[in-house]
């Protein structure tokens, strides 16, 4: 499902126990220096990671400073956020002339200790071709190095590298339970375009074998993802970019299950598996 992009007010653009995606939560917050946002998500792990500006964070009494070193927009250098365990207090307020921040949660009963993550800690995988029209980079916030400091929340940076191209190819899809093959995670996006007219397409075929949905996506689009094989593409002449949440039914690890009936391109496309792996 494809949400346009809006002026949420700061509320949840994916709130609890939403029917679609119930293992995710999503909210984006603007604030201007000076201004702060609070917020507790019983239930849900989540991770505050500023899009742009500079925030200080509290949870639960725990002080993480100055977050966030990005200016003009997501290309505008590396991320930054801080955990928070679910039900936490959470408090940030803005340094900086403007924030816009994306608070990232997942369904979890199990309660962790914060942290905060900083440029220098994130995982940064790049794969693909320009000759596949598959290049991009993924810059993992909380990936496979805080097994046992998170519950289920997967929280990443996907880039096209280049202008225009295909992601999340071959198609796949992770909707089951049935392991080892394939977990149950949700997944919501929101896009962002450079230059910021650009758009591209979101396709979503949920069942095998029939024609699926494909979504006009545009700077600030959410897409919401509860089932079936979800690859996307960016417009000739645009960079695209989208935050990615994960939350896991019964695991944080990723098995993405592929289309049979493209699987074999895994095999065309430099550094995929690699890919895959860091997911995991």
């Amino acid at each position: 499902m494809h949400i346009p992009p809006h002026d949420n007010r700061n509320a949840p653009i994916i709130d609890v126990n939403d029917a679609r995606v119930p293992l995710n939560y999503f909210n984006i917050v603007k604030l201007s220096r000076g201004q702060a946002f609070e917020y507790r998500v019983p239930g849900y792990e989540t991770c505050v990671v500023p899009a742009t500006g500079t925030i200080d964070v509290e949870v639960e009494g725990a002080a993480f400073d100055a977050i966030g070193t990005r200016g003009t927009d997501v290309w505008d250098g590396e991320p930054e956020g801080v955990y928070a365990p679910q039900g936490a207090k959470v408090r940030f307020a803005c340094i900086s002339a403007t924030a816009e921040v994306f608070i990232a949660g997942a369904r979890c009963d199990g309660q962790f200790d914060p942290f905060d993550v900083r440029a220098s800690d994130i995982d940064v995988v790049q794969y693909g071709s320009d000759e596949t029209k598959t290049h991009r980079k993924i810059k993992h916030i909380l990936g496979t190095k805080y097994r046992g400091r998170v519950g289920r929340l997967l929280v990443s940076e996907l880039f096209t590298v280049g202008a225009g191209g295909w992601s999340g190819f071959p198609p796949h899809k992770h909707d089951t339970d049935r392991l080892p093959v394939e977990t149950r995670h949700d997944e919501t996006y929101n896009f962002r375009f450079r230059p910021d007219h650009g758009f591209g397409l979101q396709l979503v075929q949920r069942q095998d074998g029939e024609v699926g949905d494909a979504y006009h996506i545009v700077n600030g689009s959410t897409v919401i993802l509860e089932k079936g094989y979800h690859p996307c593409v960016a417009a000739p002449g645009y960079e695209m970019y989208y935050f990615t949440i994960l939350g896991g039914l019964s695991q944080r690890p990723l098995v993405q299950f592929f289309q049979p009936s493209h699987a074999y391109q895994i095999e065309t496309i430099p550094g995929i598996k690699d890919m895959i792996a860091k997911f995991k």
